[in-house]
């Protein structure tokens, strides 16, 4: 499917660098605005390049790098300006057309639209250009125009899939719901389900036609294993009685699903540039269009631009189905951006105005255990199990969380259960093995069972260095020293900047006679500033060794009564 996309890309900025005069002002403005660019800061870039172009109004390339700026930061009607006096100028621009056909289809002009769509047909892939072409004519009232428009999209394959999806969509609005249906359930030569979108609108189709029964059975799988509101919500309503078509309802909308069609195609596919721009023109034209805020939120928290990220998670309504999955990705977004404090009040809120949700309190406990607020943690963890009557096998992370945070709060008994809950959910799951593993041995309990536990997810993820120094320390913990040299050295090579597993190999070193390489790699642990317990112990065995060491903590053991 990914070659017919390999056209639909943008001829984005940076392209070509010309020689800019050097008139006092301009230069510093224009580097400044393709350095924002480049790092992908289009508020900085867009403000940069506007006070460039105060200086060299007429330059094609800050107008184009000024109108990128301007669609990605989201500032459309600010973009269509720019795009209008681009047009006017001696070179095309596929961005400029675009912006002044989402403009023109947002004013209901789309004789407009039909004219940029003609006047620059060559500057469009055939999937954009008779996608765009066929709801442009319905907009002008022609469907059969638009009808033709989507069934001339034959080949490839996958282009007469997403035509024959929006001729279903065109057809709807119109109210031909029994051929829509048809068209949308797909045939021999494909199923036309592609999407989030189409699910919705098979399933509205399904219920106006009076066949809410199949409507459920396809609601039911696309939801299984998912905790998707919006679909849940929709079938609580089917199951109710029938529901209203208002998936697609108009021309207009039919064009923000074009370009957010292209913009989940190109997710991941191409410059992740391309999928924003294309987000804001479906947001432009449905500024309601819940999962293409989503798409934009997560492309620019992608890109690193957290505070525009965070903005448009929070512009999605708390009455809408999808608020959940907006709230909880800006609790995401900003905690990337290390505002702690800031994500954890979200999913606090979250979870009193949706405590019925397993997922916000799993979040919730998530960030919690990451800033080692441990006791907090294993409360969150405690409500979203409560709310889980029959645990399925995709919730043992949730019970290999909670086993964590007990762990770490000296309360064994309930780790080791919620491990073990893990592992009967997820059998060798290598995460829960090599937790479970490695605390028994820390503990210096059930060391076959650790040892086999360890082995199996070893085997299961050889390129994890932390579960290699598993195996390596349930080693030397029964003694096995020689044994336990190859994993540990194997270990510091998948993970060469660890302190504590730069500081088993010395510890290992150091009982098959390699003091000085022991010495060495303890010296190499601190380098890493592991936490001051483990340093001063570590400078302790550089000061009287290992053997010493081990004598000292035994005879404390022995002192305080916990002795093993």
């Amino acid at each position: 499917m990914t070659s017919i996309f390999k056209a639909v890309g943008l001829s984005l900025a940076l392209a070509v660098t010309p020689v800019i005069s050097q008139a006092q002002g301009l230069a510093g403005a224009y580097l400044a605005g393709n350095q924002a660019n480049r790092d992908n800061n289009y508020s900085e870039a867009a403000r940069y390049y506007t006070k460039a172009l105060t200086r060299d109004p007429s330059s094609p390339f800050l107008l184009q790098n000024a109108l990128l700026a301007f669609v990605a930061k989201g500032d459309v009607k600010r973009a269509t300006a720019i795009a209008r006096k681009i047009a006017s100028g001696p070179l095309g621009s596929q961005l400029a057309d675009l912006v002044l056909i989402a403009d023109a289809v947002r004013e209901d002009d789309f004789s407009e639209a039909a004219a940029i769509l003609s006047d620059g047909e060559e500057r469009f892939s055939p999937l954009m250009f008779e996608l765009l072409s066929g709801w442009v004519q319905l907009g002008l009232g022609q469907m059969s125009s638009a009808v033709a428009r989507f069934d001339s999209m034959e080949n490839p394959t996958a282009m007469r899939l997403f035509g024959q999806y929006h001729k279903a969509l065109a057809l709807a609005v119109v109210g031909d719901f029994e051929t829509a249906e048809k068209i949308i359930a797909g045939d021999e030569k494909g199923n036309l389900r592609l999407n989030r979108g189409s699910v919705i609108a098979h399933a509205q189709l399904l219920s106006q036609l009076d066949r809410g029964d199949e409507a459920l059975e396809i609601l039911d799988t696309a939801n299984a294993g998912t905790q998707d509101q919006g679909l849940k919500q929709l079938r609580d309503a089917i199951a109710d009685g029938v529901v209203d078509y208002d998936f697609i309802l108009d021309a207009k909308q039919g064009t923000a699903e074009v370009f957010f069609t292209l913009a989940s195609v190109l997710t991941g596919e191409q410059n992740e540039r391309f999928s924003l721009i294309y987000a804001r023109l479906a947001q432009y034209l449905r500024p309601d269009y819940t999962e293409a805020i989503l798409l934009t939120a997560e492309i620019l928290q992608d890109q690193k631009q957290f505070d525009l990220a965070t903005k448009t998670f929070a512009s999605v309504s708390p009455d809408d189905p999808m608020f959940v999955n907006a709230e909880l990705g800006r609790a995401d977004a900003l905690e990337d951006a290390e505002k702690h404090d800031a994500a954890i009040e979200v999913l606090r809120g979250l979870a009193r105005s949706h405590g019925n949700v397993p997922r916000v309190h799993m979040s919730l406990g998530d960030v919690l255990r990451s800033k080692e607020r441990y006791s907090d943690a294993t409360e969150a963890y405690d409500r979203a199990v409560a709310l889980i009557p029959v645990p399925a096998p995709n919730h043992w992370f949730l019970f290999y969380a909670r086993g964590i945070t007990n762990e770490r709060t000296n309360n064994w008994e309930d780790a080791e259960m919620n491990f073990r809950r893990a592992l009967e959910l997820s059998p060798n799951q290598p995460l829960v093995m090599n937790y479970l593993g490695y605390s028994m041995v820390e503990k210096e309990i059930n060391l076959e069972e650790a040892q086999e536990m360890i082995e199996k997810a070893v085997a299961a993820r050889p390129q994890d260095g932390y579960i290699t120094d598993s195996l390596g320390w349930v080693l030397y913990i029964v003694g096995k020293f020689e044994d336990a040299v190859a994993p540990m050295e194997r270990a510091v090579e998948l993970v060469s900047d660890d302190p504590i597993i730069n500081d088993h190999l010395g510890d290992v070193y150091w009982m098959v006679g390699r003091t000085r390489e022991a010495e060495f790699q303890w010296r190499r642990a601190l380098s890493f500033k592991p936490e001051k317990k483990d340093a001063d112990r570590m400078r302790r065995k550089l000061d009287v060794g290992l053997d010493a060491v081990l004598t000292e903590e035994k005879a404390l053991k022995t002192a305080s009564g916990n002795e093993n």
